[in-house]
């Protein structure tokens, strides 16, 4: 809803945000597959056509993925638009309005690259126009928000990937390996049962305690480059501050959530696969940190989530033990570098059987309609520890949280922020 404050330009720009798409001045010959004879075709180009939404920096650097030819853009900062359309053939369609983008028949993949506030609504927008997705971390900015995305995509019939990759390729951070040795290595058994991991800047991890906000901002005039009540969407309406937008965003809690928004599924979700959790998540959470501002992402100083098992995620903000293990078991513990107290380690983990294999390029999930290796439902739950741990800090408490029904435990306030009101005329 609006404040009484907020202009009245700006009401009028939202009832005029379908009409201000920019449209390129040529049309692509790619033919998407369905078009030319249904699943498994591919058109001449032997390249799947793809769209981005969001082509900030972020955006801008996933053009060229895979076997994907980009054949539409969109942004509500016309200077992005122009930057990213120079990098691309003179064919590519331009759009302001990501609703226009979506209804193209030639757009086989929707690529989501907006800040997180957005992530849901879109999502849920492309599969209903029955496009696949393709989609930045964090997933969703609420809990209700995935639960939405994981329905959307499943009644669609969609193929969906969380671009996050560490759980099936790139060395992961400090650990100077993959995953799949540390799957392997904790469905050996070897290091006991339940599991301790701590994630910290000694096991190789930066929390980019950078990403805060400011408490106090003052108005400042919107540039006209800018369609500043687009880019808002379903958040609050705030003055415009340029602090508010691009890539200073995450220190906002109604656009993002400082560092644990924006690096926590790269550092969470391989965690989910390699304790062979992805179909639930902790019952608990406790935060030690500041307390937070209403608006404005603060710093945190440790947060310890706990599951049914007993196995337990720590996020050492603080990293006041140099020597910790990144996992920690009763019977060996597994440092930086893949080190360990066990003995003969990689002879002994030889003789276990690798885990199983997984669909690891998105274009061959869109061919076969096979589920991709980090999809909308493992994503949508290492998201959700990303947004229960958001919510303690917001809050200045610890939570229960029921892993089944997705909500908190005897905590309104808590289960507010699972799907908070958006903006009209907003709603997912």
């Amino acid at each position: 809803m609006k404040t009484k404050e907020e202009p009245q330009k700006q009401s009028s720009s939202r009832r005029d945000f379908i009409k201000k798409s920019a449209i390129g001045l040529a049309t692509f010959t790619i033919v998407p597959r369905y078009v030319l004879g249904g699943q498994g075709y591919l058109a001449p180009s032997d390249k799947l056509t793809k769209a981005v939404i969001g082509v900030g920096g972020m955006g801008r650097g996933h053009f060229g993925y895979e076997d994907t030819q980009v054949v539409a853009i969109c942004d509500v900062d016309q200077n992005h638009l122009k930057q990213a359309a120079a990098m691309l053939d003179k064919g590519v369609k331009t759009f302001s309005d990501y609703r226009e983008l979506i209804q193209l028949p030639e757009v086989d993949i929707v690529h989501i690259a907006t800040p997180p506030h957005w992530h849901g609504i879109m999502a849920v927008d492309a599969a209903n126009a029955g496009k696949d997705i393709w989609c930045e971390k964090p997933m969703t900015h609420t809990i209700g928000e995935g639960k939405r995305v994981v329905e959307a995509v499943k009644q669609h019939g969609r193929m969906f990937r969380l671009n996050t990759w560490f759980r099936f390729k790139d060395t992961f951070y400090g650990m100077g390996t993959t995953v799949k040795p540390i799957k392997k290595l904790v469905d050996s058994g070897m290091l006991g049962w339940p599991l301790k991991v701590t994630v910290s800047k000694h096991t190789g991890y930066d929390w980019k305690f950078y990403w805060v906000g400011k408490d106090h901002l003052e108005p400042q005039p919107v540039p006209p480059e800018l369609d500043y009540d687009a880019w808002l969407g379903p958040a609050p309406y705030k003055p415009y501050n340029a602090h508010r937008v691009h890539q200073t965003f995450r220190g906002y809690w109604d656009y993002d959530g400082g560092g644990l928004s924006d690096m926590g599924q790269h550092y969470i979700d391989p965690i989910q696969y390699f304790l062979g959790k992805d179909d639930t998540n902790p019952i608990s959470v406790e935060v030690d940190a500041p307390q937070q501002h209403t608006d404005a992402v603060g710093i945190w100083r440790r947060i310890t989530y706990t599951y049914a098992d007993g196995c337990q995620i720590i996020l050492d903000g603080e990293g006041k033990d140099a020597n910790v293990p990144y996992i920690e078991g009763p019977k060996g513990k597994l440092y930086p570098g893949f080190k360990s107290d066990i003995p003969d380690l990689e002879r002994k983990l030889a003789q276990f059987p690798d885990p199983d294999p997984e669909i690891v390029e998105f274009s061959e999930s869109v061919r076969t309609r096979k589920k991709f290796a980090l999809n909308e439902e493992n994503g949508h739950r290492s998201c959700n520890i990303v947004n229960i741990g958001l919510a303690a800090l917001r809050l200045g408490r610890s939570l229960k949280f029921d892993p089944i029904k997705q909500e908190f435990i005897d905590d309104e306030a808590a289960n507010r922020l699972i799907n908070p009101v958006m903006r009209a005329p907003f709603s997912i």
